[in-house]
């Protein structure tokens, strides 16, 4: 994942924002727009009115951000967005106007606000609880385990010391997908158990699949 602080105006309309020296205050006339928010959304739209793949990759382009960065799944999450890929007019409206952002300008000035959440256990949590059914095929109730493992990997990576031998349980191991019990307890199993898997209760309601990789990364240790 690489965020990028580079600002990018070159598909910026200035009609929508006009640019602030940084630490500029907003002066009345300034105050958030929704005909100004909806405009800067139909930039991205084609004639559906559906911020899908292509306007989504120039959108980020725009906000210096790159599609695999986390922040673009707080974003989502903010604008309560269903389906990877995709804002609706509604969700954006929605969305930008609780972050009060009308134009690129102020979302970048959030980008920080929006990372920061993050920090939040509650709040976090209640992103990687978002992040199981955004990720999902609408059609399917679990997640392919490349899926799952891309979404563990952004949300888990960084923090977690055991998801690298987490993964690799996992590349090795005979599930093709994750299910929500299963996706719920990775979270609650990464903020509790010790990484030498001392406090680990065999007895607990955990699931058969942590049950495995504990054995698992037990015989593994045990062998070196």
């Amino acid at each position: 994942m690489i965020y990028s602080h580079k600002k990018k105006y070159n598909s910026w309309n200035p009609s929508f924002c006009r640019p602030q020296a940084p630490g500029r205050l907003i002066s009345p006339e300034d105050q958030f727009s929704n005909k100004k928010c909806l405009a800067w959304f139909y930039e991205y739209t084609g004639p559906d009115e559906v911020l899908g793949p292509e306007g989504m990759e120039k959108f980020c382009e725009d906000i210096g951000v790159e599609p695999e960065n986390i922040i673009m799944l707080v974003l989502a999450w903010k604008l309560e967005a269903p389906n990877m890929g995709f804002f609706t007019k509604e969700e954006w409206l929605k969305g930008m106007t609780l972050l009060q952002c009308d134009c690129i300008e102020r979302l970048q000035g959030k980008l920080d606000y929006l990372r920061n959440q993050l920090n939040d256990t509650i709040i976090f949590k209640n992103i990687y609880r978002y992040a199981f059914d955004f990720a999902r095929d609408k059609d399917q109730r679990s997640l392919d385990m490349d899926t799952a493992k891309s979404m563990l990997a952004l949300l888990l990576g960084r923090t977690w010391p055991l998801f690298p031998v987490f993964n690799q349980f996992l590349e090795q191991s005979k599930y093709k997908v994750m299910n929500k019990d299963q996706w719920y307890n990775v979270l609650e199993f990464s903020r509790t158990v010790s990484t030498d898997l001392s406090n680990y209760d065999e007895d607990g309601a955990w699931p058969v699949l942590l049950d495995e990789f504990v054995e698992w990364q037990k015989a593994r240790l045990a062998a070196l």
